[in-house]
């Protein structure tokens, strides 16, 4: 039967308590995580937020009556025990802060009993994470998943801290918001007071966050929630947390400076691990040629080599048509896998081809010094010796290769070097490595609507040196974009924005928009663009994910509240759900019947 408080007042949480404290009467309220009954001695962990600590119930010390309440708590009981903090009578429990004391009880209260939870709340837990989200309430009882949300709390209040001192203003932007169609789908929002009017929730703070420079607000950020309706993969979210900040009268080196500041602060105050600065800067053209990936993982070599010279004089028809169509013949050289079974190098090439490869090209270096490989045929003695010298290659290495256009090869190899670090367990998650990826393309092609679009955004600044091919060879210029990447994450991104009217315009026209569409779009920034903007620049982080990497998880659900799975539902609140014929009929909606597929 529960009971109430009845005036009692927690003195301290279960972990706070130490052999500094034997001797004082405490109360501490928390959850049953176990009950063992050795008759006439009953031990209880009561856990909350802060960990675990022993209630030990003896006959001796204890009423009959409290005994036996003490003997009938279950799992997840809510308690509160009043007691004296005593040296553990037994043997001392390393693994627990708790471990050296136990609580003598004088008073326990059943605040709140609990029905058996559908899976055990205890670290580690094998339960599938289907049913954890459906009962999300029960796995947030977690100590790791608590950790993990403790620790994205302390990194917030950190950023917060570490931001307002350096002269940012922390402003809200809003979240009902014209919907600009660039980029991902945005979730729209509609409108009951005009009817037929859509707002859309925003990807990111962007256009306000610009208009804050041009109102002098100098240096800008805001913990914020943004949203984007797009495919999900499995580590997206719906839903997300950026870090967003904007400052006045800077350039690149300005951003960078401050953030990594910033990161070196968060690391050492939350993981007492120190971040080497200056940050290494790579920029993006190095990046795709010697790892295949614009957010490589630098904690392994296993560095892409380009052959396509070394190669093209062979007999090899894929490597042949690959130059002849301007592409190129790249290698990997994944050092003392040449034993490695045929059936794997197989797994490979299919995993290869899920990045577009046609195939995947090899040779085995045996111990011996003999060869095996998939095209030897092709080659000659002296042209096989001068492919395996151009890559490095020793006995025991296996060496594979990709021929294509540079995109497919990059994307092939930078893929293939993250699963086979994988395979070889070569990856640390103890060490963390970052990098600066700078110099972006300003435009990508995109082959479905056969224009150029821009790779961060249509506001980023051109390198003033590549200007004068925006109209010529527009896919030369490159942006000042930058990304700041941790082991092979994109945790971060941002760039100098446009300040100036005349490349906006370009800029738009490059892109396709014509300038009344560009003023239909973005027609409040410009007008704010005639009235003095100042040069600004800005960058912002995920937050999910720069916890799950700082918590060593791998799901950016472990360190958020309440996700979302995979198809952008909410397994715990049936989120989203159908709404009634009236609530739509308030709003002008009407729903059109979907055919069944």
């Amino acid at each position: 039967m529960a009971e109430s408080m009845m005036g009692l007042k927690r003195t301290h949480r279960c972990a706070e308590l130490s052999e500094a404290n034997i001797g004082e009467k405490v109360t501490i309220m928390g959850w049953v995580q176990k009950n063992r009954n050795k008759g006439g001695l009953v031990f209880v962990d009561v856990r909350d937020r802060s960990g675990l600590v022993q209630v030990v119930f003896e006959e001796e010390s204890t009423d009959k009556e409290m005994l036996e309440k003490a003997a009938k708590l279950r799992s997840e009981f809510v308690v509160a025990v009043v007691g004296t903090v005593t040296a553990r009578s037994g043997a001392v429990n390393e693994n627990l802060a708790t471990g050296a004391i136990e609580i003598i009880p004088e008073q326990l209260r059943i605040l709140s009993e609990s029905e058996t939870p559908p899976f055990p709340i205890e670290e580690n837990t094998k339960t599938k994470e289907e049913l954890r989200l459906k009962y999300r309430f029960l796995d947030l009882r977690r100590p790791d998943i608590q950790r993990n949300l403790m620790m994205r709390s302390k990194v917030a209040t950190l950023t917060r801290q570490f931001l307002a001192e350096e002269g940012f203003l922390e402003i809200e932007t809003p979240f009902l918001i014209k919907s600009t169609p660039e980029g991902a789908r945005d979730y729209l929002v509609p409108s009951r007071v005009h009817p037929g009017n859509f707002y859309a929730l925003p990807q990111s703070p962007q256009i306000f966050k610009q208009l804050l420079m041009c109102s002098g607000y100098d240096r800008y950020f805001q913990i914020v929630k943004c949203f984007r309706d797009e495919d999900l993969r499995a580590d997206r979210q719906p839903e997300f947390t950026q870090i967003d900040m904007e400052l006045s009268f800077v350039d690149v080196d300005d951003v960078i400076d401050v953030n990594e500041r910033l990161l070196a602060k968060l690391f050492k105050e939350v993981l007492d691990i120190d971040v080497q600065l200056p940050i290494q800067r790579m920029t993006w053209q190095e990046a795709m040629d010697r790892y295949g990936s614009d957010k490589p993982d630098i904690r392994f070599g296993m560095e892409l080599t380009n052959v396509t010279e070394t190669v093209k004089d062979c007999d090899f028809v894929v490597f042949k048509n690959a130059i002849e169509n301007g592409g190129t013949v790249r290698g990997i050289n994944a050092k003392g896998q040449g034993s490695m079974p045929r059936k794997k190098i197989d797994k490979l090439v299919d995993f290869a081809k899920d990045y577009g490869a046609k195939g995947l090209a090899y040779i085995a270096i045996q111990e011996d010094g003999s060869v095996k490989s998939s095209f030897a045929k092709f080659m000659t003695e002296e042209g096989m010796k001068a492919l395996i010298e151009a890559m490095g290659g020793e006995n025991g290495d296996l060496l594979l290769f990709a021929a294509d256009k540079n995109q497919v090869v990059w994307a092939v190899l930078g893929a293939l070097r993250l699963e086979l670090a994988r395979q070889m367990e070569i990856l640390d998650k103890n060490e963390y490595k970052f990098l600066w990826v700078t110099e972006f393309p300003l435009l990508e092609w995109n082959e479905e609507q056969n224009r150029y679009t821009a790779m961060h955004h249509p506001f980023t600044m051109p390198m003033e040196e590549d200007l004068p091919y925006i109209d010529t060879d527009p896919g030369r210029v490159r942006a000042k974009a930058y990304d700041i990447v941790l082991n092979g994450n994109e945790i971060g991104g941002g760039s100098v924005r446009i300040f100036n009217q005349e490349i906006q315009s370009k800029m738009f026209e490059v892109l396709g928009f014509t300038p009344e569409a560009a003023q239909e779009q973005f027609g409040f920034l410009l007008n704010a663009f005639k009235y003095g903007v100042p040069p600004h620049a800005g960058l912002a982080y995920g937050l999910d994910r720069l916890v799950m990497l700082m918590a060593k998880e791998d799901s950016i659900r472990d360190v958020i509240a309440f996700p979302k799975v995979k198809d952008a539902s909410d397994l715990m609140t049936e989120a989203p759900a159908q709404v009634d014929a009236a609530q739509l009929e308030e709003l002008g909606l009407e729903l059109a019947k979907m055919e069944e597929k």
